[in-house]
């Protein structure tokens, strides 16, 4: 049995391991930190049972199990949350977890969860495995072809008019993702998912992997309406979920799957031309979010890692966007926040020191009365006599 375990707490990560190898050592167990780790080994291993934090840089957990569940039909999926709202257990049973775990997960609940669901996953591996590798390979067969005829290579004497027979007529819709300051392995995963789901929501199609930073998408549209609904939808799920630009071009009607090369050319080189139907993607609103979420939790830990996994941001990639978005370094920025909150509670008539260092979110008076004095030059003591004097 292989098992994933997605959670950006690494002591999470290795008590659930821990619990399993115990119970089932003969099970072969993968640790990821986070959606994008948790990809990569999804991509490149066996696995039978994800469990999956909520809460996780990159991508949340539901997220990630609603974007894998398509790919991966066969892995059954369990949640972990210290979240115990009906809403979140609600959303991740209709997206079809089989459990929902709060932390601190109970050990014998966990043991008794992977027994249950080790049962069920060989019963149904037993049945489907050889419908399940036919499928694979003719999925992989007609990948590999049409990358070949859309890039121009001879596909020998193969016959490939079986494979177009669905589709009179059809487009090609191009997705491509700019190079960013991190990996865009994370985001070719979740441009395949959406770009899949909505070919299947408005025709008849597939997607197919062109490279690393392009994906390509053959659909037959039985509504002419269905084309601008569906890059419509596509480009407002991607500004959602990409934190990096990308370009979506589309080929207009196509009733010869020989001119597929030639239109795919082109759409290449219409992604590439400067200024060409770029689109940003979330970023700039994440940073407002940030924002906002600051406002609210100004008394609270705010280490910069917390808050880019609130809005779902590499932590590097984050600092930077923040700072070109407000002119301030992220430490400053809450330093800032917290005293201009310092400077209106001691402004009112008893409160103690303590009391403000703690609604501002240091449990140190010392430190608070540095950290103040560093900022205005005066103590918090000097600072409420002067407003007393002033009035």
């Amino acid at each position: 049995m292989n098992i994933l375990i997605a959670d950006d707490e690494s002591v999470i990560r290795e008590g659930v391991k821990r619990t399993i190898k115990r119970a089932f050592p003969a099970y072969t167990i993968h640790l990821a930190g986070s959606a994008e780790e948790a990809v990569g080994i999804l991509e490149s291993r066996p696995i039978d049972i994800v469990l999956t934090d909520i809460l996780m840089p990159g991508i949340n957990g539901l997220e990630f199990m609603k974007m894998s569940r398509r790919k991966y039909p066969q892995v059954k999926w369990v949640v972990i949350s210290a979240h115990s709202e009906f809403s979140y257990a609600q959303e991740a049973v209709r997206l079809g977890a089989r459990d929902y775990l709060l932390k601190p997960i109970g050990k014998q609940r966990l043991i008794e969860l992977m027994e249950q669901l080790a049962l069920e996953t060989q019963a149904e591996t037993e049945m489907s495995l050889e419908g399940d590798m036919l499928r694979q390979n003719l999925k992989y067969l007609r990948e590999a072809v049409f990358q070949r005829l859309a890039t121009g290579l001879d596909i020998g004497n193969l016959d490939i008019a079986p494979i177009f027979e669905k589709y009179p007529n059809f487009h090609l819709v191009l997705a491509h993702i700019e190079e960013a300051v991190k990996p865009v392995h994370l985001e070719h995963f979740i441009i395949e998912n959406v770009l899949s789901e909505l070919v299947d929501r408005h025709g008849q199609g597939f997607v197919v992997n062109f490279d690393r930073q392009t994906l390509l998408a053959i659909v037959h549209f039985s509504n002419p309406a269905g084309v601008e609904a569906m890059l419509t939808e596509l480009k407002t799920h991607l500004r959602h979920y990409l934190k990096v630009p990308f370009h979506i071009t589309q080929s207009g009607t196509i009733t010869d799957f020989q001119r597929i090369a030639q239109e795919v050319k082109r759409l290449r080189q219409a992604a590439s031309i400067p200024g060409a139907d770029r689109t940003e993607g979330s970023s700039d609103h994440a940073i407002d979010v940030a924002l906002q979420y600051l406002k609210a939790h100004y008394n609270e830990e705010l280490s910069l890692e917390k808050v880019a996994s609130v809005v779902f941001l590499n932590p590097i990639y984050f600092s930077q966007l923040f700072k070109q978005k407000t002119g301030q370094g992220y430490k400053e920025y809450v330093i800032s926040l917290r005293i201009e909150q310092a400077k209106e509670l001691l402004q009112q008539h008893g409160l103690k020191l303590a009391d403000i260092a703690e609604r501002i979110g240091y449990g140190d008076v010392r430190h608070f009365t540095q950290v103040f004095r560093k900022k205005m030059n005066v103590t918090p003591t000097e600072y409420r006599q002067q407003f007393l004097a002033e009035r």
